[in-house]
C-alpha cells in the first residue's frame, strides 16, 4: 500500500531519513515524541514539501507518478489541517461531493447522527473530539484504500479518543485490503489499533516491531548493581542508570523469566519502550 524507502528532509536543526512499509489489510502506527519528524514525514509523502532523496510509492505508483485520479484512493487527516470554523456540517456534504466520485452522502450522515455532531452547528463551535471525528469522517467517507492519519487522537478526552478508534476499526472491517498508517505520541490509543508500530527519533527510525510481538516479548528487567554485572547482556536492547540500579529493556522476556528467576521481570507498556530506546544506553 505504501513503500518509503530512504526519505530525507534537511534542515538547519533537523534531519529525516527514514524507511517503512504500510503492507494491504494493516494497521501501521508511527509513534515518537513531539518533534521526532511524525508530521515531516506525513507531508513528504504526501508530496507537501520537497525532499532531498529517497522514494515513495504509494498504491504500486511512484509519488512523482501520482495524479488526482489516484487521491480519490487516499484518506488524509494532518495534525494543521481542518474546515473552515464558518462552514457546518451540511455545507462539508456538497464539498466532499465535488472533490471525490465515491462520496457516500448516507454513509456520511449516518455517521454524523451516530457521533453526536449536529448538522446546522458552525464548526468553529465544535469541541476539540467532534472537530477531529468530523475529520476522520470526511477522510473515510469515499471509501479510500489507504488513509494517512497525523495526530487525529491529540487533545481528545478518553471517550471522543474511543469513539474515533472505534470508526476507524469499522473502516478497516469493511473491506480487507483497506490500510492506515497513523501517527500518535499518545502510544497507549495504537497497541489496540495498529498491527505493527515504527517509532522515530531524530529524524531516525530506531525500531520497527509487531504489537503483539512488542506487547508480549518485550519486557523491563529491574535489577541492583550486583545482579546488572552478572546478567548475560546479550539480549538487553537499552539500559539506563537507576536509583536502585538499572533498567534494562530486553526483546526476549522468555530467555529472562526462565535463566533469571530471582529478578523482577515487567511487561513492557508502548510507553516505556520508547522511553528505554530513546533514553537508555546500548550494551
Amino acid at each position: 500500500m505504501l513503500k518509503i524507502e530512504n526519505l530525507r528532509k534537511k534542515y538547519e536543526s533537523f534531519s529525516l531519513d527514514c524507511s517503512m512499509l504500510v503492507k494491504p489489510g494493516c494497521v501501521t502506527g508511527l509513534i515518537g515524541q513531539n518533534g521526532a519528524g511524525k508530521s515531516t514525514t506525513f507531508k513528504a509523502i504526501l508530496g507537501l514539501l520537497h525532499t532531498d532523496g529517497g522514494t515513495v510509492t504509494i498504491l504500486g505508483k511512484d509519488l512523482k507518478d501520482f495524479n488526482a485520479k489516484d487521491k480519490q484512493n487516499l484518506g488524509v487527516v494532518l495534525s494543521d489541517s481542518g474546515f473552515s470554523g464558518y462552514l457546518t456540517a451540511n455545507d462539508v456534504v456538497p464539498i466532499l461531493a465535488s472533490l471525490y466520485e465515491k462520496f457516500d452522502k448516507l454513509f456520511f450522515v449516518k455517521q454524523l447522527q451516530r457521533f453526536g455532531l449536529p448538522m446546522d452547528k458552525k464548526i468553529r463551535e465544535f469541541s476539540t473530539g467532534m472537530k477531529a471525528k468530523l475529520k476522520v469522517l470526511a477522510a473515510v467517507s469515499h471509501k479510500p484504500k489507504l488513509l494517512v492519519l497525523d495526530e487525529p487522537t491529540v487533545g481528545l478526552d478518553v471517550i471522543a479518543r474511543d469513539e474515533l478508534l472505534e470508526m476507524l476499526r469499522d473502516f478497516m472491517e469493511e473491506e480487507e485490503e483497506r490500510s492506515i498508517l497513523i501517527s500518535s505520541h499518545i502510544s497507549g490509543d495504537l497497541e489496540t489499533l495498529c498491527d505493527d508500530l515504527y517509532m522515530i527519533h531524530e529524524g531516525k527510525i530506531i525500531l520497527h516491531e509487531d504489537t503483539d510481538v512488542l506487547l508480549s516479548d518485550y519486557a523491563l528487567i529491574k535489577v541492583n548493581e550486583s545482579q546488572y554485572a552478572d546478567l548475560d547482556k546479550q539480549y538487553i536492547l537499552r539500559h539506563k542508570k537507576e536509583y536502585f540500579g538499572y533498567s534494562c529493556l530486553t526483546n526476549q522476556k522468555e530467555y529472562y523469566l526462565e535463566n533469571y528467576p530471582q529478578i523482577a521481570i515487567e511487561n513492557g507498556t508502548v510507553d516505556e519502550v520508547i522511553t528505554m530506546m530513546v533514553r537508555g544506553v546500548e550494551k
